[in-house]
């Protein structure tokens, strides 16, 4: 008898299966949590029966409006509670979110909405100028929700109406919807390319259930979390924790702007257990003015992701008070996929080599099924030996659907059966990823290959310096030459040079890792923060055309 055949009268029936979505989150809370409070958001205090309701509320008004299954809700909003409740109503529509990057140029938030067909357009009336702009450049316009938001600096009301009277136009007895399938789409977001058109990123209820579930876990989220939001809801879902607070029935604290003094004061009031955060945030708060350096009666527990943060700013907010889980992902695995756990010792190893120890990228979460480095010519794995470099890679249920309407692209990042991540890393003998440089970002002086990571790990150990990148720069003899692009700590200049941080490096690193040029600059960034080296790489090729053309 087949295995088939012995369970012949065993399937899929009501009782026995329900396609994941994390839409079913906001229901559980509200049945085990109603009177718990949801969001906290200036004065603002709702529960989470009220969450649900307007969620509900939201999810009603968008199909009379003629959303219908599938059609894309476009969202441009900062950390507000509407930037929550679209994360529920408009999938509990049957449609898919589309969560826009609030410090986007105007023609980049027009492609967005053509490119997706937003049927709706929940706007700010902060960036309402931005969107009118966006809107003019479209033939055929979403609708337009506006968000009067009393902590707005600025704006006007450009929609039909605002989101409260729209709120009024939806029926809160009517259940979120649950999708009929869990591959159907939930979200679509858009990457944040340095160069062309962004990629849009289509992601899956199964995948968000999944990655949310991960998250709550490794981060250790429960029913007296307070998660406090400095992490943009637009980046990624806000790496799937709109979903996994709810799911925990932890407290949603929404921050509108990300300063340091608000959030010092946030921990204080609300007693934050949880944050997420970019490096810059990190490097914020450490150089933050002395009355804001509040050291938190618990420690916050924080999961940063990014660029590998150096081992002074992971010490530093040790010191302050915070306990840094560093955490890799892409747009396209809806968020953090590995992150660095931790391991029985690491607690009683000194800070520094604490440090050293957490600033890798980790392992794979418990949701994502398999990650490793690749040998980026024959496509073999690596040996863990901690030091032979090659392309980390990926592959599970928190992976992408695909780039929207982009077949070759996303053939292209799917080849072989793996997610490519275009991240340069190592293995080590313990199996944890360590992220060495982006692919185009390694230099390669005189056939040796020099990670940028390196040395901006050195010049971070500098008590001067604020921030630090480092590129290639063209050189005639040896092809590349390490370049350092540095923003100094406020009222440094007088007392650290060029000279000095160009020997600090070549006190630690081998010589021909030190960089041999180093320009006192105001980094330049993308829209969520990240720092622009192809900018740099500009930069710096400009630089050593303008000394040659002085040596002449």
């Amino acid at each position: 008898m087949t295995h088939s055949m012995f369970e012949a009268d065993l399937g899929r029936n009501a009782a026995n299966y329900v396609p994941l979505t994390p839409v079913s989150f906001l229901k559980r809370a509200a049945h085990i949590y109603p009177e718990r409070i949801a969001v906290i958001h200036g004065q603002r205090r709702y529960s989470y029966r009220q969450l649900h309701e307007r969620c509900r509320r939201l999810a009603s008004a968008l199909t009379g409006a003629g959303v219908e299954a599938g059609d894309r809700v476009a969202v441009l909003a900062p950390n507000v509670p509407e930037m929550l409740e679209a994360h529920y109503g408009v999938p509990g529509a049957g449609a898919v979110l589309v969560s826009i990057n609030i410090r986007l140029e105007p023609q980049t938030i027009a492609f967005i909405l053509r490119h997706s067909q937003a049927k709706v357009l929940i706007c700010d009336r902060e960036f309402s100028a931005t969107a009118e702009q966006a809107l003019a450049e479209l033939e055929t316009p979403p609708l337009v929700v506006d968000i009067d938001d009393a902590q707005a600096s600025g704006g006007r009301l450009i929609g039909e109406l605002d989101y409260e009277a729209f709120l009024t136009r939806g029926a809160a007895a009517r259940e979120l919807m649950l999708p009929a399938d869990e591959w159907q789409s939930i979200a679509l977001n858009y990457t944040s390319g340095t160069t062309g058109n962004p990629k849009g990123v289509v992601l899956h209820h199964r995948g968000a259930y999944l990655n949310a579930c991960a998250g709550a876990l490794v981060f250790q989220l429960g029913p007296r979390s307070v998660y406090l939001w400095t992490l943009p809801m637009f980046h990624c879902n806000g790496w799937s924790h709109t979903w996994a607070v709810t799911l925990c029935g932890g407290v949603h604290v929404c921050l509108r702007k990300v300063q340091a003094g608000p959030i010092y004061a946030a921990i204080a009031e609300h007693g934050v257990t949880h944050l997420s955060a970019a490096p810059i945030v990190l490097s914020m708060l450490i150089h933050a003015d002395e009355q804001f350096e509040r050291r938190p009666g618990q420690p916050v527990e924080v999961i940063t992701g990014g660029a590998a943060p150096p081992t002074a700013v992971l010490a530093a907010m040790e010191a302050r008070g915070f306990s840094v889980t560093h955490g890799y992902g892409m747009t396209e695995s809806y968020g953090p996929s590995t992150l660095c756990l931790w391991q029985p010792g690491v607690d009683e190893l000194p800070l520094a080599d604490r440090a050293i120890f957490t600033s890798r990228q980790g392992v794979i979460h418990p949701m994502m099924e398999d990650a490793t480095v690749l040998d980026v010519d024959s496509q073999q794995p690596v040996p863990a030996d901690g030091q032979t470099l090659g392309e980390l890679v990926m592959r599970g249920n928190t992976v992408m659907k695909g780039y929207l309407n982009n077949p070759e692209a996303t053939q292209a990042a799917f080849a072989g059966g793996w997610l490519h991540t275009g991240d340069l890393a190592v293995l080590h003998p313990d199996g944890y990823v360590e992220i060495k440089d982006r692919s185009k970002d390694i230099i390669i002086s005189g056939g040796e290959n020099i990670s940028s990571l390196e040395i901006e790990e050195v010049l971070y150990q500098h008590p001067d310096v604020m921030e630090a990148a480092v590129v290639a720069r063209p050189d005639e003899h040896w092809g590349e030459t390490p370049h350092a692009f540095v923003t100094l700590r406020a009222g440094a200049a007088d007392r650290t040079q060029a000279e000095d941080l160009i020997a600090w490096c070549r006190s630690r690193l081998a010589h021909f890792k030190a960089p041999q040029h180093v320009s006192m600059v105001e980094l330049p960034k993308t829209s969520t923060g990240k720092i622009q080296k192809y900018l740099l790489r500009e930069w710096a090729k400009s630089a050593k055309e303008v000394s040659a053309e002085a040596e002449h």
